[in-house]
């Protein structure tokens, strides 16, 4: 009891920091002496070695947290391995052997819904952590909507939000235009309407409006009003419909093209020569993705510039979940206080990472602070606009079958768009698609 008692004092008082929560338990209850995450890259690991009070690393794969054993297993994401590779141990993982546990994984917005549903319950709810809904109270609701399971439980938190924007090439903008001003710029893209006729203008300078179809699919597919699957039958929203029509008279009167996302040919808009008037994307894409880095892009010549667009919309999340089983409840939701829901933190994240953090308090104060401007930008603080668009997205449309059906229905459709299949056709592939990859459904 004696070893016990020292040990709940270790882990209370990591990082000089008292754990929020922390409670005595009794010798039944002693938690695990390794933390097994799993993870599909180094985004979190990095979060929680740079960001979690008291966090010592001891390899590439392992760390301390007290006297507690960090073991970090990285299935990269690449043809569906890490979630065939959660798909093997996840349901049998109350039954492994205690240091064989896997105590905390991380899940994407495309799948949560995956794991939050699954017939066999792989996740532990946030509520049996311990943690209530007055410590989330900060938290953007959208990310809670994409853990919250069909019988309102929630099972994950996120330290992000990621709220999109359209950004914009400046030096495009003041070929066509004579100005770069945002608010001006604003104004040509405020719909799809005035958006589609902006691509024509654009033209007539020799600028492909986005860089492929794909650009503005997720814009589209966040604005839906309805899911996939309604009561077990394939369903087609409106604004997917629309995404297609618009879509196809872009590519054959050569406004953009069908490129696949994170190609070579969609990612020569990151340079002037390029000619790509804009992208839409949050934070992560504006910092990250966009060659900032390198000499010669728009990006490291600051000239991009972001305004709301025609809809507001997200685009991906990283979700910390608790695996059921997990012999480290306590410890797991320390890290999830510690790192969705500190403010001090969370402001450190935005900071030293670029984040934009789950933490209305932390995002309302970095928005009004010139510090916070993206070099990427221009200067641009571009945060109050994320905030803005944070507080509006409804990911209540969300489902299991999300993914799947988005991968079939853009594959199918790049055959309407590029002549190869008339619409009917392409539906046709769409619709057998997702009869092989799941044969439960009712499809007309």
């Amino acid at each position: 009891m004696k070893k016990r008692m020292m040990r709940l004092i270790s882990l209370a008082l990591v990082g000089a920091m008292i754990l929020p929560n922390a409670v005595v338990a009794d010798e039944a209850a002693e938690e695990g002496k390794v933390l097994n995450i799993q993870c599909w890259n180094e985004e979190f690991k990095s979060r929680l070695t740079d960001h979690y009070p008291g966090y010592e690393e001891v390899d590439a794969t392992h760390g301390k947290i007290g006297d507690v054993d960090v073991v970090w297993t990285i299935t990269p994401s690449d043809d569906n391995a890490y979630q065939n590779n959660l798909d093997s141990i996840l349901p049998g993982n109350e039954e492994a052997a205690a240091d064989d546990k896997v105590d905390l994984f991380l899940l994407e917005a495309d799948y949560a819904k995956k794991y939050v549903n699954s017939d066999v319950v792989v996740t532990e709810t946030i509520a049996d952590l311990g943690i209530t809904d007055e410590e989330l109270a900060n938290q953007f609701q959208y990310t809670k909507d994409i853990v919250t399971d069909a019988d309102g439980n929630l099972r994950g938190l996120s330290w992000q939000g990621c709220p999109g924007v359209l950004i914009y090439n400046r030096d495009a903008a003041m070929d066509v235009w004579g100005t770069e001003d945002p608010e001006q710029v604003q104004t040509m893209v405020a719909s799809w309407d005035t958006f589609n006729k902006t691509a024509e203008e654009l033209n007539a300078k020799g600028y492909k409006v986005v860089s492929t179809v794909n650009d503005t699919y997720r814009v589209y597919s966040d604005n839906a009003t309805t899911p996939w699957v309604i009561d077990g039958k394939l369903n087609i929203d409106d604004n997917i419909m629309k995404w297609v029509d618009d879509s196809k008279a872009l590519v054959d009167a050569g406004y953009t093209d069908t490129f696949d996302l994170w190609s070579d040919d969609w990612a020569k808009g990151f340079f002037p020569d390029g000619k790509v008037f804009c992208y839409f994307g949050p934070a992560w894409l504006i910092n990250f993705c966009m060659h900032a880095d390198e000499e010669g892009s728009i990006a490291n010549l600051g000239r991009w510039g972001a305004v709301e667009g025609p809809q507001g919309f997200s685009w991906g999340g990283t979700w910390i979940a608790a695996a059921k089983g997990t012999d480290n409840k306590e410890l797991v939701a320390d890290i999830m206080r510690k790192l969705t829901m500190d403010e001090t933190i969370m402001t450190d994240i935005v900071k030293d990472d670029s984040d934009f953090v789950n933490n209305k308090p932390a995002m309302e104060a970095a928005a009004e602070d010139d510090a916070y401007a993206f070099a990427v930008l221009g200067g641009q603080n571009p945060l109050g606009m994320f905030l803005a668009g944070a507080e509006k997205i409804d990911r209540s449309t969300m489902g299991d079958y999300d993914q799947g059906c988005t991968e079939e229905f853009q594959a199918a459709m790049k055959n309407y768009f590029d002549g190869n299949a008339s619409l009917d056709e392409a539906l046709d592939l769409f619709k057998k698609g997702v009869s092989e990859k799941y044969p439960e459904l009712t499809i007309e």
